[in-house]
């Protein structure tokens, strides 16, 4: 009898990514996850979703004027209200193929640095989509138990958790945070940082999912010993004479273009240190530091920050998921780790 109650269990965990959103199901683990875009057309006023996801994302930069792709989430908070709760619908019935589900509880992770207003804004989108409870986990908290932590333990731990849109930077110990930082840099001003270099220096236009490509491909956080690193072909549109052309890029030129958003997310990591007290500075120094989420696979990010801050770096198996799948972890030991789900404010 209990157990077809928890087979069919509908309670869900939501990473709501800037740029990608992971739905985890008690019981089944991720079973969704898709970019955070969304396609509509406007007609007479009104918002008609044509696209939600991986479909909507092919649509970005390549839109008629009459439909708009958008990313309804920017550095980790909702920009667009509307389109966000479209979104957060369209990925909870995905994500349960069977139409008659009850109401799931729903927790979703919030970066540590959002504010009251933000907090509302995503617990009343969620509650919107269909949630019969709304519950919210820190990120740096949700990533921590996503990449197997010991929180709950009186030491300190070091999570840095590098998104589309923010980078947290936090201290743990007895399941809490101690010292959490929360700087607007990721994945997207990784991106901004290619476009608007290789405009500097090229003369040519790329649109966002180039960048993102050329930064998957080839993108590092270090020089690459030989000065130069591999190359890829990659084609824009030439800003002097405005027709398209096709250029050869190297590693190194990616290195410099990046120096800056890494040398941002190296700031924060140290300035986390220098405000952790003492004791758990001596535990992060044996522990080493967890590098999760999206940015973390930047090429060689590890090596950057082991060589500024001195420390243990190392980057997390599963670093994508870590945040779902802790958010997800919270749902399932809910009772241990009550104190850390916040489900009113």
């Amino acid at each position: 009898m209990f157990g077809l109650g928890s087979l069919f269990s509908s309670d869900m965990a939501i990473d709501l990514g800037t740029a990608n959103t992971l739905v985890y199901i008690k019981g089944r683990g991720i079973v969704l996850s898709e970019p955070s875009v969304v396609a509509y057309h406007v007609k007479d006023g009104q918002k008609k979703v044509l696209a939600v996801g991986e479909d909507a994302k092919l649509m970005l930069g390549r839109t008629p004027g009459s439909i708009e792709a958008i990313r309804p989430m920017r550095e980790g908070v909702i920009a667009d209200f509307d389109v966000a709760e479209e979104m957060i619908k369209h990925f909870i019935r995905k994500a349960h193929r069977r139409s008659g589900f009850s109401k799931p509880k729903i927790i979703v992770c919030v970066p540590h640095g959002a504010t009251p207003v933000e907090k509302r804004a995503i617990r009343q989108s969620v509650l919107s989509a269909g949630a019969r409870r709304a519950g919210l986990i820190a990120e740096p908290i949700a990533a921590a138990i996503g990449a197997g932590m010991p929180i709950t333990d009186p030491t300190g731990n070091m999570v840095v958790d590098i998104g589309g849109g923010t980078t947290e930077v936090a201290v743990l110990s007895l399941g809490d945070i101690v010292y959490a930082r929360s700087v607007r840099v990721g994945g997207d001003r990784m991106d901004e940082a290619v476009i608007s270099y290789l405009r500097r220096q090229h003369n040519l236009l790329v649109g966002e999912s180039t960048a993102e490509r050329i930064k998957t491909s080839i993108g590092t956080a270090r020089m690459p010993d030989d000065g130069r690193g591999q190359t890829m072909m990659i084609r824009g549109r030439d800003l002097l004479n405005g027709v398209p052309k096709e250029t050869e890029i190297s590693q190194a030129q990616i290195a410099e273009a990046l120096a800056e958003p890494v040398q941002q997310i190296c700031e924060a990591v140290m300035s986390a240190l220098e405000a952790t007290p003492p004791d758990l500075a001596a535990d992060i120094v044996d522990r080493g530091v967890m590098l999760t989420g999206g940015g973390a696979l930047l090429g060689e990010l590890d090596l950057a920050l082991r060589e500024q801050t001195g420390l243990a770096i190392s980057v997390a198996d599963e670093s994508l998921n870590c945040v779902a799948l802790g958010t997800g972890k919270a749902l399932e030991y809910e009772k241990q780790l009550r104190h850390v789900i916040d489900y009113d404010s």
